[in-house]
């Protein structure tokens, strides 16, 4: 193993469990992918265990071919191929693909409007989020062509009646971002519970905020990771083995 892919599989297993601290796990069901320097190749995690027992070493390593690299006694999730190598395969500029299925996701998903600009965390991405039709368990690679049209330029996606996907230049910015659109949902679904009339800001302003979090700047999230490896190698240091 070289010193790149060293280094990806340390950062993806703290990505997992950073996802396992935020409450972003479902059992053993959803998925973060990080492409491999140099290789027609993603890590991903095997099929069985939870984010909190993700490491270094016991990511698997699969081929955009569908080849798994690393032994291990736990499969592949099959969906999680279909996600992650269709959309890290056709996309070069992306680094890492991040899949949840938290209860805000997936209710704002259900929602025909989708993601309203509620709040200063949605506006951020205002004009940036992408859509894909419900089409099944994504356990048919000829979804995969969908999926990759559906995103488009984008780097956030919510998957109907499915879930949130965000994809980042690093590690980092896919966490950060899904951190922020969870929390968007969060407020959404909050706010509208109470039942009272909605205030949606103007357009202007909701240009105004996207500029803070626009695709053309560095990638999100360098300051933010930091912290959270300084937090993880305190309390949680065996992620790196």
């Amino acid at each position: 193993m070289g010193n790149a892919e060293r280094a990806v599989r340390v950062d993806l297993a703290a990505c997992y469990r950073l996802a396992a601290r935020f409450g972003w796990a479902d059992v053993i069901y959803t998925h973060i992918s990080a492409r491999v320097p140099g290789e027609d190749a993603f890590l991903m995690n095997p099929y069985g265990l939870g984010f909190h027992e993700i490491t270094a070493s016991n990511l698997l390593k699969v081929g955009f071919d569908g080849t798994v690299h690393t032994p291990s006694e736990h499969g592949l999730n099959r969906a999680g191929f279909v996600i992650h190598g269709g959309l890290l395969g056709a996309r070069p500029d992306l680094a890492c693909v991040l899949h949840t299925h938290t209860r805000d996701g997936v209710a704002v998903s259900a929602l025909k409007g989708g993601l309203l600009p509620l709040s200063q965390f949605a506006m951020f991405y205002w004009g940036r989020v992408a859509y894909h039709d419900y089409e099944g368990a994504a356990t048919d690679e000829a979804e995969r062509v969908r999926l990759v049209a559906d995103l488009g330029p984008h780097r956030i996606m919510i998957l109907r009646n499915h879930g949130l996907i965000t994809c980042g230049r690093t590690i980092a910015e896919a966490l950060v971002t899904m951190d922020q659109i969870n929390k968007a949902c969060a407020v959404q679904i909050a706010a509208m519970r109470t039942g009272a009339e909605l205030t949606m800001p103007g357009e202007d302003a909701c240009r105004r905020t996207e500029v803070y979090a626009s695709n053309d700047g560095p990638p999100a999230g360098a300051m933010e990771w930091a912290m959270f490896l300084r937090t993880l190698d305190r309390e949680e240091p065996d992620y790196r083995t």
